[in-house]
């Protein structure tokens, strides 16, 4: 599949805002690139208070000082791992996703790029991982965890010796039912 189907496909209105106030709010960015159409993902060290160890994508929750979401889902994406994805790169979103047990309503925005310079993890990051978009989908299963089911619907894909899981997994879901409804999964 070439870049300008996925565009076509994942191409959509931009609203950075969310009207429900009884959540934190949260952004992230889902940066497709390269030939391969890889995605880039990131692991949170073993010793963070929340979502320790979890593969997700860059990002974070909203600051006083950003404009909306999507500058917080720059803003973070740069801090994370030195990335700098301009506005005009972003191409849609995707529906919110709720996280379990931190209480964030995340909107997962979509950029495309040509091609990226190396990254630099921060202190927030453990691991910086670039993981074919396909191949990644292609493991999309239901998450039969019990705990990990009793709120929302679950689902797990796997990379490498990598599981993801929660709410980047529901993400990559909504990815992979767009790619499906088209018959390119």
């Amino acid at each position: 599949m070439n870049y300008d189907m996925i565009k076509k496909l994942l191409t959509t209105n931009i609203t950075p805002h969310l009207d429900d106030h009884t959540t934190k709010h949260a952004a992230v960015l889902i940066i497709i690139y390269g030939d391969e159409h890889k995605i880039i993902m990131t692991q949170k060290p073993l010793t963070m208070q929340q979502h320790a160890g979890e593969v997700s994508f860059p990002g974070g929750k909203i600051a006083h000082d950003d404009d909306d979401l999507l500058d917080t889902a720059i803003r973070e994406t740069q801090e994370e791992i030195s990335l700098i994805v301009p506005r005009n790169k972003i191409i849609g979103q995707l529906q919110t996703v709720q996280t379990r047990n931190s209480g964030f309503t995340i909107i997962p925005f979509v950029a495309i790029l040509d091609d990226i310079d190396s990254l630099q993890p921060n202190s927030e990051v453990d691991e910086i991982l670039h993981i074919p978009m396909f191949s990644l989908l292609q493991t999309l299963d239901i998450d039969d965890d019990v705990e990990h089911r009793s709120l929302f619907e679950a689902y797990k894909l796997t990379y490498r010796d990598k599981l993801i899981w929660g709410a980047s997994a529901r993400m990559l879901k909504q990815i992979a039912d767009i790619f499906k409804q088209h018959d390119l999964l």
